[in-house]
């Protein structure tokens, strides 16, 4: 029987920064695999290139935040 008073039990903080490191390792892996993709479907402009890259080169670190922020979070003292 569970105690209803007990602390909820938490991932410790080593294995969240574990799971989120290889998290973040399989985004960017897949991240970059398709802008590079994506790239071959650009028409052959400079300035688009250039914008198109400058947004895919500072893209990635958006989706990734929530998954930063629960990596970095503290171990709650029992």
């Amino acid at each position: 029987m569970t105690d209803p008073v007990a602390p909820a039990r938490l991932i410790p903080a080593r294995l969240r920064k574990l799971i989120g490191g290889l998290g973040i390792m399989v985004f960017l892996g897949v991240y970059v695999w398709g802008a590079v993709s994506l790239y071959d479907l650009l028409p052959d402009n400079r300035a688009v290139q250039l914008v198109y890259f400058a947004l895919a080169g500072l893209g990635w670190g958006l989706p990734l935040l929530p998954l930063m922020s629960w990596m970095g979070k503290a171990d709650k003292p029992i």
